[in-house]
């Protein structure tokens, strides 16, 4: 089964707020018959079309390939959170690889979180950023942990963005019930994700890009140059940059061995008009500290976005609304009435380790694995394949350097054997583990 349309129509965006609400582009022609270019790109979320654009303005020619639309996938569909730091923490990478590589992934966050601000502005891109993401826990123990977190990235990292919040500060950010205290970080920020990936788009085709959508790429002939087949044309390209994150399929099997796809949803509720200062009176995102994270912000039309709850199979469920409104109801039992009016899930990437998995083969590149982290860090990824392949390797060597083990399996086991773990990690989230 093909993820690019087991849940989705082809050449449309899934029936989201996101959707709704997007500032649309006209849709891109697919390709057709022969075309060249120095780079060839595969996939329209932010990796992709931030390779495009930072090659492009370095002189290169560009195509990019799209399945289905610009930001049809997790890029268009995720919680909108623009996070510090590496999706693993600080203290993680220190231990895995040691101090001093830990500090250039951490320099390497805050670039990423830079580099998306800076292509807002500098790109006018009406995308509704923000400030401030609140971390939240839900015992004792994981506030302690939260604050020890920040205290640790203060002094050994000089970070001083981020507030440690007692359970009455807590409660005057988010009046949840379910959370004890936690951090907030104004550093960080949230955005309205598929309206960011489109205005990339405008920006990259504005560079030069051309960009084709409806556009799936099944076969990859590789060698210097590389081949790159659609069903209704190919791109001959001397480098290849493979951005396709859940949807990947079987172009490499290298990236699907470490990469697998899972499904997260959000809903939008109805306007929350008053009901706001009972659910957020701070307009920042918040994200809590369970395994299986719930996260949320309000709109710019006051709905409260809630993102929760995973699935690990190719198929959607047939009530997302349901399924996101469980865990929305324990982290806000007052709002377990409201009206939600969209609903919608999306296919991200996941690795073993929750850190992005890059790889250079000759002159075929991937990025992609972000686990949720993919605001920043695929927008990162994408510029830093740009400068691969014009010879400054480093910071693309850095991340590529990241262990990454493939999952337990093979493509046959590994999603049954990942439902297992998962399933073990919620029910510890229940307890109270």
């Amino acid at each position: 089964m093909n993820l690019l349309y087991a849940n989705d129509r082809r050449g449309e965006y899934p029936t989201s707020w996101y959707a709704a609400t997007a500032t649309p582009t006209q849709p891109f022609s697919p390709l057709k018959g022969a075309q060249k270019a120095d780079v060839c790109i595969v996939g329209g979320g932010y990796t992709g079309l931030s390779a495009a654009l930072h090659l492009a303005q370095a002189g290169r020619s560009v195509i990019l390939l799209e399945a289905q639309r610009v930001g049809f996938g997790a890029s268009g569909r995720n919680g909108g959170q623009l996070g510090s730091g590496q999706r693993a923490e600080q203290d993680a990478l220190e231990t895995m690889v040691g101090d001093a590589q830990a500090a250039k992934l951490w320099a390497l966050a805050e670039d990423a979180k830079a580099l998306v601000k800076s292509l807002i502005a500098e790109h006018q891109i009406d995308c509704h950023l923000k400030p401030g993401v609140a971390h939240t826990g839900s015992s004792d123990s994981e506030v302690r942990h939260l604050h020890t977190y920040a205290e640790h990235l203060s002094k050994k990292y000089g970070y001083d963005e981020i507030e440690t919040l007692d359970h009455a500060a807590l409660q005057s950010v988010c009046p949840s019930p379910d959370y004890r205290g936690g951090t907030l970080d104004m550093g960080a920020a949230h955005l309205h994700p598929l309206n960011y990936a489109l205005g990339l788009a405008r920006a990259a085709v504005a560079a030069g890009v051309q960009i084709f959508e409806r556009s799936a790429v099944h076969t990859i002939d590789e060698g210097t140059p590389a081949t790159v087949h659609t069903d209704g044309g190919h791109v001959v390209a001397d480098h290849v940059i493979l951005a396709c994150n859940g949807y990947l399929g079987g172009l490499n099997r290298r990236v699907a061995a470490r990469v697998m796809p899972i499904n997260n949803f959000i809903a939008a509720t109805e306007p929350l008009g008053d009901r706001i200062k009972d659910v957020l009176p701070r307009d920042v995102a918040v994200a809590d500290s369970r395994f299986v994270v719930n996260y949320f912000r309000l709109s710019h039309d006051s709905r409260l976005l809630f993102g929760g709850g995973e699935s690990y199979g190719y198929r959607f469920p047939a009530d997302i609304a349901a399924k996101v409104r469980k865990p929305m109801s324990v982290v806000f039992p007052s709002l377990s009435d409201v009206k939600i009016d969209y609903a919608w899930g999306g296919t991200l990437g996941i690795t073993m380790k929750r850190l992005p998995y890059l790889m250079r083969d000759k002159n075929i590149l991937s990025a992609s694995g972000y686990s949720g982290h993919g605001v920043g860090t695929a927008t990162h990824a994408g510029q830093l394949m740009a400068r691969a392949i014009q010879g400054d390797g480093d910071g693309f060597d850095t991340l590529a350097a990241l262990p990454c083990t493939p999952f337990p399996g093979g493509p046959a086991a590994r999603s049954p054997l990942l439902v297992l773990a998962m399933t073990w990690y919620a029910l510890r989230d229940r307890l109270g583990v």
